[in-house]
C-alpha cells in the first residue's frame, strides 16, 4: 500500500475537505435527526447515558483511530473528570496539596460554594487535560504495548488514590450531585433541558473531533500513524503531535467524563477502573477504528446490552463476550466501517 507523505497530506489538507462526498453530511443529519427524536420513543436517561459514552468513545478514537496510540488508562481522564465535576458541582470548595520541602504535605484551601454546572463541567474537563498531559508526557517516551502498558499503570495508581481520596466518597462515590442552572437560567432538573443540553455537548465536541481530524494537524496525525520514521525524516517533531493529539483526547473524554456526572448525578469508582478502559476500547472496536461515525454507533450498541441484557443476571457477560467475537469475525472493519464500505462512501 502505497504511503502518504506527511507533508503532502498536511498541505492538502483542505484539497481533500473539498473533495469528500456527501456521505458523512447525510449521516450527521440522520443522526441529529435521530437523537432530536429519540427521546420520544426511547427512555431520554438511556440516551443521555449514551451520549456520554459515545462522546468518550470518540475521543479515544480520536487517539487510536488517527493516532495509532493504544491506551489502556482512558478511564482516568474520564472518571477523574466526573469526580472533579461532581465535587464542584455538590461542595465547590476546592483543596491543593503543596509541598514546602517538609516530610509532610500542605494543603491550600479555596472555599467556594457549590458551582454551577457549566464551571463544573469546565473545571472536570481542566482537569483531565492536566492529567492528560501529565500522563501522555511520560508515555509517549515508548511505543507499542510499553506505550499502553503505561497508560494502564498510572490509570490503576489513580485508581486507588480515588480509592482512598476522602473527597471521592471511597467505594460510595459522590452521590446526589445537583444538577443546578445552566447559565442561571436554565433549569437542567427538566429532563427535556438536561436531554438538550447533552445533546448540545455532545455535538460540539463531535463536530470539533471531525474538525481536528480533517485539519492539518489531523492529517500529520494519519501520516505519523502510518508512517513515524518517515514523518521524522521529513522534520516533523512527532512527540509534540502524539502529546497533543493525547491531551486533547484525554480532554475530550473528560467533557464526556463531567457531563456524565451532572446528568447521572453520581461519581463512582466504576467510571475510573480499569473496566471503563476496556469498553471504551470494545465500543471503538465494534462500531469501527478510524471511522468518524463508528465510535458513536459502538457506544449506543455497548450502552444497549448493558441496559437491555441486564435482566438475565450473570450470563450477561457471557452474551456479550459472543456479541462481540460475532462483531469482530463478521464485521472486521466495525459495524459503520463495514456498511461505507459496502456503500463505498466515507463514514
Amino acid at each position: 500500500m502505497e504511503r502518504v507523505d506527511p507533508a503532502l497530506a498536511a498541505v492538502s489538507a483542505p484539497t481533500a475537505q473539498r473533495g469528500r462526498g456527501t456521505g458523512e453530511i447525510v449521516a450527521f443529519i440522520i443522526m441529529v435527526a435521530a437523537l432530536l427524536i429519540a427521546p420520544f420513543y426511547v427512555y431520554p436517561m438511556f440516551v443521555m447515558q449514551a451520549l456520554c459514552f459515545a462522546l468518550f468513545a470518540c475521543a479515544f478514537n480520536l487517539l487510536i483511530g488517527y493516532g495509532g496510540l493504544l491506551s489502556f488508562g482512558h478511564a482516568l481522564y474520564f472518571g477523574w473528570a466526573s469526580y472533579v465535576a461532581a465535587h464542584l458541582a455538590k461542595v465547590g470548595t476546592i483543596s491543593i496539596p503543596i509541598w514546602y520541602g517538609s516530610p509532610t504535605w500542605h494543603w491550600l484551601t479555596i472555599p467556594l460554594p457549590p458551582l454551577p454546572p457549566e464551571i463544573a463541567i469546565l473545571g472536570g474537563t481542566l482537569a483531565a487535560a492536566v492529567l492528560g498531559l501529565i500522563a501522555g508526557s511520560v508515555a509517549i517516551r515508548r511505543q507499542g504495548i510499553y506505550f499502553a502498558m503505561i497508560t494502564l499503570a498510572l490509570a490503576q495508581m489513580m485508581y486507588f488514590f480515588a480509592l482512598q481520596a476522602k473527597f471521592t466518597g471511597g467505594e460510595d462515590g459522590i452521590q446526589g450531585v445537583p444538577r443546578g442552572m445552566l447559565f442561571g437560567f436554565i433549569d437542567l432538573k427538566d429532563q427535556s433541558h438536561m436531554y438538550l443540553t447533552a445533546l448540545g455537548i455532545f455535538l460540539a465536541g463531535f463536530l470539533l473531533i471531525y474538525r481536528i481530524i480533517y485539519s492539518p494537524f489531523g492529517e500529520v496525525l494519519k501520516a505519523i500513524r502510518e508512517n513515524e520514521p518517515r514523518a521524522i525524516s521529513l522534520g516533523y517533531k512527532t512527540d509534540r503531535y502524539k502529546l497533543m493529539a493525547f491531551v486533547l483526547s484525554a480532554a475530550l473524554a473528560g467533557l464526556a467524563g463531567s457531563m456524565k456526572a451532572i446528568i447521572l448525578q453520581i461519581a463512582s469508582l466504576t467510571d475510573v477502573n480499569w473496566p471503563m478502559s476496556g469498553e471504551v476500547v470494545l465500543m471503538a472496536l465494534v462500531g469501527g477504528l478510524g471511522t468518524v461515525f463508528g465510535p458513536v454507533a459502538g457506544a449506543f450498541i455497548l450502552v444497549a446490552m448493558q441496559n437491555y441484557l441486564a435482566q438475565v443476571g450473570q450470563w450477561v457477560t457471557v452474551i456479550q463476550g459472543v456479541i462481540f467475537v460475532l462483531c469482530v469475525l463478521l464485521f472486521r472493519r466495525g459495524v459503520v466501517g463495514e456498511l461505507a464500505n459496502i456503500l463505498r462512501i466515507k463514514l
